[in-house]
C-alpha cells in the first residue's frame, strides 16, 4: 500500500492518493479541483486512478471528483446517507456508485470500508482502509470533516451558511453519537482529516498532518465529554464565522461541479475596458501587494492581496457569485495560478483580468496610518474606529471604543457608518484593514484610512478592553 498526501495552504484542504502496487490501481479522497498534483503523483509512482470518493458534500472547495473522474475514466463513489435534501444531483451518471453504511470496495488489495459518521453533515462518510495483503485489521481511517488533529467538525455550517434553520443542534448531538462510536474503536488506528489549521470547518484544527485515535481520545476535547447536552454546548460554542461562500459551495458540489474544460478562458483586457466595467458598476479585484494598492489603484477597485494565504476565502466572502468577476494581476505571469485559486472555490465567471501596467493614469491612493500615528490623532472629534477581525478575536481584546464589524460583514453594514467622518479600519496584522478600507474607499466613503499595523502594534499606544463583541453581526 502506498499513500501520498496533498494540501492546499490557500484552503487548509487535504486529500489523499492511497495505491497498491501490487496492482497498479488508486484511489483519490476528497480531491480538490486542480487535479494535476493526482495525476503526476500516479504517474511518477506507476499508478493508474481507478476510484475516486469523497466525505461528503464539501462546503468550503468544489470537488474535483468529477475533474478526476473525466481524466482518468475512474468510477466515483458518493455518500448515499443524509436525506433528501443532501442527496448528489448527478448521481445517476454512468461512472457514479452510490455507498452506504456498511458498504466496501476494493482498489486492488485495499479494502475500503464505508462508515456513516454525521453530525458535521447528515450524509458524511469516513473510509476505513485495510492493506489486506499483509493484515486483517484496518490501518486507519479517512475521517473527512468529521475528526481533525484536536477538534471535530462544526455541526452549524448548514444553518449558518446554507440557510437550514434549526438543524445545527441536530447535528451537534449526531456528532455526539459518531464520536462515542469511535470510542470504541482501536487506538492505533491512524487519523487522516480532511483539513488543517486554518479551516473554518471548525474551531481549534490542529497543524500536523495526521494523529493515531488513541491520541485524540487522550487529548481532544470532544472526546472528555460523557453528557450529550454538555458536548453540544461546548461544540456549538465559539465557532467562527461562516463565510458567505459555504452556501455556493454546497449548491455546486451537489449539482455537480462543471468541468474546466468547458469554462471560457480569460481576456487580458486593457485600461479602457476596466474603467468600462469600473463605471458600469462591475467587481474589480486588484490582488497586488497592500503597499502597491496603496501608493495607487483604480478608483473603485478592492484590494485582496494574494501574498496572504487565504487570500482565497476573503475572496469568497466578498464575490457576487451572480455577477462576473474581473482581477487586476499581482503580475503578469501569475494569471495560470491565480485563475486555479479562484476555480478553487468556484469564481468560474472571470471573462477576463488586468496586468499591472494598466495603471499609467487615473489612479488613487489609500491613506494608511500606524498605530503611533493614530494614538495622537485619535482624540480628534470625527475618528471612527472599525474593527473588522472576527467575534473570538474582538472578545479576547480590542481598542476601547471601537466598532466591531467583521470583514466579511462589511459591505451590508457599511451604510451604517458615517460617510461624514474619518474612518480607520483595523486588525490583527493590517491585512484584513487594507481590504474594508478599499472597500469602503471602493463605495464611496471618502475619508478612509487603514491601520497598517497589527494588534501587537496597537496594543502599546491605544486603550484595550476585553468582552463580548457587541456590535458585531450574527454570524
Amino acid at each position: 500500500m502506498l499513500l501520498r498526501y496533498f494540501y492546499d495552504e490557500k484552503l487548509a484542504q487535504a486529500s489523499y492518493l492511497v495505491g497498491c502496487v501490487a496492482t497498479g490501481e488508486a484511489l483519490v479522497v476528497d480531491p480538490m479541483r486542480n487535479v494535476t498534483p493526482y495525476l503526476r503523483a500516479a504517474e511518477k509512482e506507476g499508478l493508474r486512478i481507478t476510484h475516486i470518493t469523497e466525505t461528503h458534500i464539501h462546503a468550503d472547495f468544489v470537488s474535483g471528483s468529477r475533474e478526476l473522474a473525466a481524466a482518468t475514466g475512474a468510477t466515483i463513489y458518493l455518500s448515499d446517507m443524509g436525506d433528501a435534501n443532501w442527496k448528489y444531483a448527478y448521481a445517476d451518471e454512468p461512472n457514479v456508485i452510490l455507498v452506504r453504511e456498511g458498504d466496501s470496495w476494493k482498489v486492488g488489495n485495499i479494502k475500503v470500508d464505508v462508515l456513516h459518521t454525521p453530525g458535521h453533515t447528515p450524509e458524511h462518510i469516513s473510509f476505513m482502509i485495510t492493506d489486506t495483503a499483509g493484515a486483517d485489521k484496518p490501518m486507519g481511517v479517512f475521517t473527512g470533516d468529521f475528526l481533525f488533529v484536536g477538534d471535530v467538525g462544526r455541526p452549524d455550517l448548514l444553518e449558518e451558511a446554507a440557510g437550514y434553520k434549526g438543524t445545527k443542534e441536530i447535528g451537534a448531538r449526531q456528532q455526539f453519537q459518531t464520536v462515542a462510536r469511535f470510542k470504541s474503536l482501536p487506538d492505533y488506528l491512524q487519523i487522516w482529516p480532511g483539513h488543517g489549521a486554518g479551516s473554518a470547518c471548525g474551531k481549534a484544527l490542529g497543524a500536523i498532518p495526521s494523529t493515531t485515535l488513541g491520541y485524540e481520545k487522550l487529548f481532544n476535547p470532544a472526546f472528555a465529554f460523557e453528557r450529550e447536552d454538555e458536548f453540544v454546548r461546548w461544540l456549538l460554542d465559539g465557532q467562527p464565522e461562516a463565510p458567505r461562500y459555504f452556501a455556493q459551495m454546497k449548491k455546486i458540489n451537489k449539482l455537480g461541479p462543471p468541468l474546466t474544460s468547458t469554462l471560457p478562458t480569460p481576456v487580458n483586457f486593457d485600461r479602457a475596458t476596466l474603467d468600462a466595467v469600473i463605471e458600469d458598476g462591475g467587481q474589480v479585484f486588484d490582488l497586488r501587494n497592500r503597499g502597491q494598492f496603496a501608493f495607487a489603484h483604480v478608483p473603485g477597485s478592492i484590494n485582496v492581496p494574494t501574498g496572504n494565504n487565504t487570500y482565497v476565502t476573503y475572496l469568497g466572502w466578498l464575490v457576487d457569485y451572480e455577477r462576473p468577476v474581473y482581477i487586476l494581476l499581482p503580475s503578469v505571469d501569475a494569471e495560470r495560478e491565480t485563475l486555479a485559486d479562484l476555480r478553487s472555490i468556484g469564481i468560474d465567471y472571470v471573462p477576463g483580468y488586468f496586468s499591472p501596467e494598466v495603471l499609467t493614469h487615473r489612479t488613487q491612493a489609500l491613506p494608511v496610518v500606524t498605530a503611533r500615528e493614530l494614538a495622537k490623532r485619535l482624540p480628534q472629534n470625527g475618528i471612527v474606529l472599525v474593527d473588522v477581525r472576527g467575534k473570538s478575536e474582538f472578545a479576547e481584546r480590542h481598542i476601547v471604543g471601537a466598532r466591531h464589524i467583521p470583514l466579511g460583514y462589511l459591505p451590508e453594514q457599511m451604510e451604517t457608518l458615517p460617510r461624514t467622518s474619518t474612518i480607520v479600519t483595523l486588525c490583527a496584522s493590517g491585512y484584513r484593514s487594507q481590504i474594508a478600507a478599499s472597500l469602503l474607499q471602493a463605495a464611496g466613503f471618502e475619508n478612509v484610512v487603514a491601520l497598517n499595523e497589527g494588534a501587537e502594534c496597537w496594543a502599546k499606544f491605544l486603550p484595550t478592553e476585553s468582552g463580548v463583541a457587541m456590535d458585531a453581526v450574527a454570524a
